[in-house]
């Protein structure tokens, strides 16, 4: 009979006294709110490890942003108040910069290409996030981001009527606003809603998905038919949590998380594609891009954001390097 790994282990671990059988808890913070998907699969997640690992191992997760904002969690999890978090772009970039090139606006075409990069690149970044004292499990996207604004935007000069949220000391987010000559005022993604009732703010950017969970786009009327970047999202755990755990158990975590995290992501573009539509039907008009003119600007400024980051951000290898995959996917499949 062939046996699988995990149920080699899960013998192994049966046989040992119950005493002798140290138990672990992982205080986990995530800003997705109970009920969503993201926290239903991460609740089926739980009770699979918790079958994997004879209940050696549970989850204590804190949903709904209770534990703050992204840089909040990151103090805590330093402090040892919190094991592990979930974290967009700008709470990944506040530990290792570099990875804010995965957000570079119009970078990527469609999932395919940002599944080719980031499968690519993987190895490398976990290497820079385990020099900083987390583990990156898995990535975990929040998909392509959209612009949502109150004025119709069908090109760039379109952006002088819009008062865009920025958020707080994200450098990416501003370099390319700054670019499109875009007027924003920096917020905290927690104050993004009541500055859209108040009218301090009437555009901002986000995946559909979120937009609909957040109901921001209860204050906004159109999006624009082009989006503005693919929003890099991962999970970290601190190499202090998963080092206490005994050699067979990190395994079996890291394994099984990495596995959760692709069907989360799967999950989120499907439900992307179907919140647009859901978003419509709402009332939101899509906006297409006036005409090629207006594309090509569009195109051309992903380009200026790109070389000035460099040395800021990312070093000109490592922008080299991403650039260079792209084109050998496009190359490979006609993209």
């Amino acid at each position: 009979m062939k046996y699988t790994i995990y149920s080699i282990l899960i013998s192994a671990l049966l046989v040992l006294p119950l005493s002798a059988q140290k138990t672990y808890t992982i205080k986990m913070a995530t800003v997705a709110p109970e009920g969503s998907s993201w926290m239903k699969e991460m609740r089926n997640f739980e009770k699979e490890i918790k079958e994997l690992t004879n209940d050696r191992i549970s989850f204590k997760v804190y949903a709904n942003a209770v534990q703050g904002g992204e840089k909040d969690v990151l103090r805590k999890m330093k402090l040892g108040q919190l094991d592990s978090g979930t974290f967009t772009g700008v709470g990944l970039g506040e530990i290792v910069p570099e990875v804010r090139i995965l957000d570079l606006p119009f970078l990527f075409r469609n999932s395919a290409e940002v599944d080719y990069v980031y499968t690519n690149l993987f190895d490398e970044f976990q290497q820079r996030f385990i020099e900083k004292g987390f583990f990156l499990v898995g990535w975990a996207e929040v998909g392509f981001i959209y612009l949502f604004t109150n004025t119709p935007v069908s090109c760039v000069a379109d952006f002088k009527d819009v008062k865009m949220w920025l958020w707080k000391g994200d450098p990416l987010a501003k370099a390319a606003f700054d670019a499109m000559n875009i007027s924003s005022i920096p917020l905290d993604i927690t104050d993004v809603h009541t500055s859209l009732q108040t009218g301090l703010i009437d555009g901002v950017y986000i995946s559909p998905y979120g937009v609909l969970a957040l109901q921001w786009f209860t204050k906004t009327r159109y999006v624009l038919d082009y989006p503005l970047t693919n929003s890099v999202g991962a999970v970290l755990m601190t190499t202090r949590k998963l080092n206490s755990l005994s050699e067979d158990l990190r395994e079996i975590l890291i394994e099984k998380t990495k596995e959760n995290m692709r069907e989360i992501v799967l999950t989120s573009r499907k439900e992307n594609l179907e919140s647009l539509k859901v978003l419509q039907e709402a009332g939101l008009e899509l906006v297409p891009v006036k005409n090629q003119a207006a594309l090509d600007e569009i195109d051309n400024t992903g380009k200026i954001v790109r070389e000035k980051l460099v040395g800021k951000l990312y070093s000109q290898e490592l922008l080299d390097k991403v650039l260079t995959l792209l084109e050998e996917y496009r190359s490979n499949h006609g993209s």
